[in-house]
């Protein structure tokens, strides 16, 4: 795994902790998940930059958002007990799906 592949891979699980700790924020009224969510949105951002200095942005951009999609709603139902019927689980399907598809066209990764 190159080194831009890792900046991705942490920014993914940076956007989905800060999504979860969002939570716990209680719209911003207690400090501390309030100072992890928004420093792990900071970091999210700031690997999703360094990606993108030799990525194409139409290859890092869905799959951060989509697996920050993917991760926060898996984790959602699983350690916040959120349902999570059929429709939740092809909705989850359809996003990694959509994120093969973008990614099966071949792009140029010059400028």
């Amino acid at each position: 795994m190159s080194l831009e592949w890792l900046f991705v891979a942490l920014a993914i699980v940076a956007e989905i902790t800060a999504a979860l700790t969002l939570r716990f924020s209680l719209g911003f009224s207690k400090p501390l998940p309030t100072a992890l969510a928004l420093a792990a949105f900071g970091l999210a951002f700031y690997m999703v930059s360094l990606a993108l200095v030799s990525l194409p942005v139409s290859t890092v951009y869905p799959i951060w958002a989509g697996g920050g999609t993917v991760g926060v709603a898996v984790l959602g139902a699983v350690t916040l007990h959120e349902k999570a019927g059929i429709w939740k689980s092809l909705g989850i399907v359809m996003v990694v799906a959509g994120i093969v598809l973008l990614n099966m066209t071949p792009t140029d990764h010059g400028a």
